[in-house]
């Protein structure tokens, strides 16, 4: 990619130093992720430029740089291992559309780690972590993304009575719940690893305040279509652990976070793909999601 001067000068009056090379970062699946190699003070260092080019999410949600960058220094505030925010393009001015640059953190994502144990307390631990910061006062709020009450049982499915079930439960009264600092979209694919170690959590655009339950759900969905359901179970214990007794387990939040894909059908993730260790069907997917759905409602 070559960066327009606009946007090459915005990031040189940023970072205080000089563009030398841009780079894509591939399995982006919702913006364009490019490295950006800047000189600074005889130093060679990466930045993320982050530019949201989907006209339908900016239009529906305007401040979406902002709010990025707002999570951002929230998390950096509380000690997370996210990314320092460097500057925000909240309207598109130098890039064109609206654009988030931030520090580099260093790691890569593992999908299919050596050691399963380690790989889920380490994955818990990150999640709980996040939730023991305090969200008061924070402007963005959890919300779903669609309107569950609309939704049917997808044609897809070779459960529909299980389906029904689930649409039922997310269509009753919404759990009580301890407001915490979430980010609304935790799962494998936005955790960095160094070894067995994180090293990073990335991808602060959905930042709020709201339950834990959500994360967690998220993230067990997440890991039911990569592994399957016995290893979406062992992260949730690992979390319970990990977050102890404030934690309380409500299977809603996992029927939800299913039914905020819906209509579907379910399909392998590009950023997956780009990860490069994971090769599963669109079948294998729509099975291990109704093979998920089913286990949650047995625990209703």
């Amino acid at each position: 990619m070559k960066l327009s001067e606009n946007t090459r000068r915005w990031i040189e009056g940023a970072t205080g130093g000089r563009v030398l090379s841009v780079g894509l970062v591939p399995g982006a699946t919702s913006s364009l992720l490019h490295t950006i190699e800047v000189e600074m003070d005889r130093e060679v260092r990466t930045v993320i430029l982050r530019r949201f080019t989907d006209r339908n999410w900016t239009t529906r949600e305007p401040d979406v740089a902002v709010r990025e960058g707002r999570s951002l220094q929230h998390a950096v505030r509380a000690g997370l291992p996210a990314p320092r925010l460097i500057a925000i393009d909240a309207h598109g001015e130098h890039c064109g559309v609206p654009a988030t640059l931030v520090s580099l953190v260093p790691g890569r994502v593992v999908l299919d780690p050596p050691t399963m144990d380690a790989w889920l307390d380490g994955l818990a631990a990150a999640a709980a972590q996040i939730h023991r910061v305090d969200a008061a006062g924070f402007a963005w709020k959890y919300r779903r993304y669609n309107e569950a009450e609309s939704l049917i049982v997808p044609r897809w499915t070779t459960q529909p009575e299980v389906w029904k079930t689930a649409l039922d439960v997310v269509h009753g009264p919404q759990p009580p719940y301890r407001e915490c600092f979430i980010h609304r979209d935790f799962h494998p694919s936005n955790v960095l690893w160094d070894g067995e170690t994180v090293s990073g959590v990335v991808d602060w655009v959905n930042g709020c305040r709201g339950p834990a339950g959500i994360d967690v759900a998220w993230c067990r969905h997440n890991l039911a279509n990569l592994q399957g359901v016995e290893v979406a179970d062992h992260f949730l214990s690992c979390y319970i652990r990990q977050a102890g007794a404030e934690f309380r387990y409500e299977p809603y939040w996992d029927l939800m976070s299913v039914v905020e894909l819906l209509p579907g059908p379910p399909r392998m993730y590009d950023g997956w793909r780009a990860a490069g260790d994971v090769n599963i069907t669109d079948a294998t997917m729509r099975e291990r999601v109704d093979a998920y759905v089913a286990s949650v409602v047995a625990r209703l």
